[in-house]
């Protein structure tokens, strides 16, 4: 029952983190799309992300949203990351794959490495820069390994394993007067390492990111799926829930993905 309990913490945390809106509407894609095609299929990921982006997307992100321009226009996702990534002067090491991705870890079956890999391969649909991917892996990492079980030190141990040496110093050693409140992806991941860390619950780990980031979207989101992971959808305040319009959505789809007992 506890690794069941985490990991719909992953899902339900992610939700519970989001206050803007996209980023779990893209991880609900991804993982709808790890459940209907059984597999890891980048391309059905990539088709279920233009879905959304040509009905009613949001809060993307400047990167993916250029990027889903362009592939809308006709331009492949390859060609269209690449393209942003030369455009914004290889500025694409954003936070977004890293939020998205997270389903991935409830994945339970397959081994870590396994889904490390596929994060990696995942944020290369809008983030060439490599190290939107290797945080985005380090997510899955993280989270995966406490769904096992594994102690918070040994999750953050493992996590450090054959990272970029940026990612790594986020892992190791988010001090509270090193971080800040932008997207760049070590930056929210040293943040989201700090609050989670250094808390004693999944709400309080919450309610201090989200006094830490203000307006910003970037560190809650994953201080949700890592906390969710940590201490488990039992754990969460269910008013920290309340702004998420497709709970239903959620729930159901973490109750497909966590094993069955």
């Amino acid at each position: 029952m506890e690794q069941n309990d985490r990991v719909k913490g992953i899902l339900l945390g992610l939700a519970a983190g989001d206050r803007n809106g996209g980023p779990i509407r893209m991880a609900v894609r991804l993982a709808e799309s790890l459940i209907n095609v059984g597999n890891f299929d980048l391309e059905d990921i990539g088709a279920r992300y233009m879905d959304w982006w040509r009905k009613d997307a949001f809060d993307t992100g400047p990167t993916a949203a250029r990027v889903f321009t362009l592939v809308a226009s006709g331009l492949s996702f390859r060609t269209a990351a690449q393209q942003v990534h030369i455009e914004t002067e290889e500025q694409t090491a954003g936070c977004n794959p890293a939020h998205r991705s997270a389903p991935l870890a409830m994945l339970s079956h397959l081994n870590t490495q396994q889904l490390a890999k596929f994060a990696k391969q995942e944020a290369t649909l809008t983030h060439r820069h490599p190290l939107s991917g290797d945080v985005a892996a380090a997510v899955v990492v993280i989270c995966h390994h406490l769904v096992e079980g594994y102690t918070w030190a040994k999750a953050i141990e493992s996590a450090c394993v054959g990272t970029l040496p940026e990612t790594q110093i986020a892992i190791e050693t988010p001090e509270l007067d090193s971080l800040n409140t932008g997207g760049f992806a070590p930056a929210a991941l040293a943040a989201a390492i700090h609050f989670v860390g250094s808390s004693s619950s999944f709400d309080t780990a919450l309610e201090r990111s989200l006094q830490f980031a203000g307006p910003a979207n970037y560190c809650p989101v994953l201080v949700g799926s890592i906390a969710g992971a940590r201490w488990g959808m039992s754990s969460i305040n269910r008013s920290l829930l309340d702004h998420c319009t497709i709970l239903s959505r959620v729930q159901a789809i973490a109750e497909h993905l966590a094993p069955q007992v």
